[in-house]
């Protein structure tokens, strides 16, 4: 019986239509800069919002309508659970999902017990893939959910916690292989601090790299041959996280050799918590090398924590794209909409209002992205403010024929530097502006 009776395949109809459940601007098949637009974007569904988000919050129980979950969280009903998710995905069309392990399958009193159970699951997922051709775009295990971790899991004090979790990921790698996941997110739910007073920090960074060494080690002894993803969040539930920023991970992959086998999957919201915008954020892990993939959200200013918002800002999503297509996409990553529908969008309609719009808000910021790139003015503008090292001295600096020393002449004889132009914020502004509105 299906879970959505009266919600048709979501069709495209342009950007005059005002049907709800249709797309205005993802048309999949659109050619952008000569690929299709689903070939740009890779949408995928996070399963641990939208087929496991309640609605619950600091204040409140959940408030979610979901008919098909059932009073326990039984195998059979991770079973049922399943066949909703893909019953979800292909009328919405999109071609991959992202899953921690406790979110398809119920956690039992012994790990010999919950691989059993996860064991059982992972074989209805495959059925279900195979017959719909949605594919497992990454996976990862919680490793923060239970009391076992509380004081984090690859940089708990407890050696015990660590080999839990190590033997969890192990699991996960492997039901990620035979699922043909393209990739694995390290996602550090509690792998941070609170006091100082109680934490040897190198002994816990030495530890996280230990872990993720040894991932790299079974994914080679398994045949894996996915792209590991590192996903920065600076804070909550700890407060200070050692995954903070992009530079952080960055930092931290390049000191404990791991540079060559992880990049970077970036949030949103994460960013902002951390004190960035999306963009920084994009921008440094894409010219360093290690942009890889993106949870797809956003979050209230006004609110400090991690809303988890479903997109609707085309000129972030202008942003975001303009660095997918300057730094040659994402595949094997892509755009996981990591977001979950308000408390108050409570009844199983909302969960397709909310990821229609997000769809949409992405393709209209890929097409305008694409646009500003075509006509290049942005780009040249952006050219000519730096034009001051494309010839002379400039050009003699960055070809490293210059140290302080002949620099020193260079300003004597010159006698002082002055701006060779203005900065031109707001025209660059305004120029946006024009493409987006």
């Amino acid at each position: 019986m299906a879970a959505f009776p009266d919600v048709p395949k979501i069709p495209f109809e342009g950007p005059d239509s005002k049907n709800p459940l249709a797309f205005r601007f993802y048309d999949e098949n659109e050619l952008v800069e000569g690929k299709p637009m689903k070939d740009h974007l890779r949408f995928s569904v996070a399963y641990w919002h939208t087929m496991r988000g309640t609605g619950a919050d600091p204040f409140g129980p959940g408030t979610m309508v979901r008919p098909w979950e059932g009073a326990e969280d039984t195998v059979d009903n991770a079973i049922n659970r399943v066949r909703v998710a893909f019953e979800f995905m292909e009328k919405l069309g999109t071609d991959f999902f992202c899953f921690h392990d406790r979110d398809v399958a119920p956690e039992a009193d012994t790990l010999a017990k919950t691989n059993k159970n996860l064991d059982a699951v992972v074989k209805v997922i495959k059925e279900e893939s195979d017959r719909t051709g949605i594919k497992l775009l990454w996976g990862t295990a919680n490793l923060f959910s239970n009391p076992r971790y509380m004081h984090g899991a690859a940089t708990s004090p407890n050696a015990d916690a660590f080999a839990h979790a190590a033997a969890q990921v192990k699991k996960a790698l492997e039901v990620t292989k035979e699922l043909g996941g393209q990739g694995y997110t390290f996602w550090g739910g509690r792998e941070g601090y609170m006091n100082l007073w109680n934490t040897d920090m190198r002994r816990e960074l030495d530890h996280l790299g230990a872990f993720m060494h040894m991932a790299v080690d079974h994914a080679k002894q398994i045949g894996f041959t996915g792209q590991f993803y590192f996903e920065p969040k600076p804070k909550e539930p700890t407060k200070h996280q050692y995954d903070f920023d992009a530079a952080a991970c960055i930092n931290f992959l390049r000191a404990y050799g791991l540079e060559d086998h992880v990049k970077l999957n970036i949030e949103t919201n994460h960013a902002t918590l951390a004190g960035h915008t999306v963009e920084h954020e994009l921008e440094y892990a894409g010219h360093q090398g290690f942009l890889g993939s993106v949870d797809a959200n956003t979050g209230d200013l006004l609110l400090g924590w991690d809303t988890d918002q479903f997109p609707t800002d085309v000129y972030m999503t202008t942003k975001i794209m303009l660095a997918f297509l300057k730094y040659g996409g994402l595949a094997p990553g892509g755009v996981n909409f990591d977001a979950k529908v308000r408390r108050e969008s409570f009844e199983p309609v909302d969960l397709f209002y909310a990821h229609v719009g997000g769809m949409d808000t992405f393709a209209k910021g890929l097409k305008i992205a694409a646009a500003i790139r075509a006509d290049g003015e942005l780009g040249q503008m952006l050219a000519d403010r730096y034009s001051s090292w494309d010839t002379g001295i400039g050009a003699e600096i960055e070809a490293g024929k210059h140290g302080f020393a002949s620099l020193e002449k260079y300003m004597l004889e010159k006698g002082d530097a002055t701006p060779n132009t203005s900065g031109r914020q707001e025209l660059f502004e305004n120029v946006v502006n024009r493409y987006v509105l």
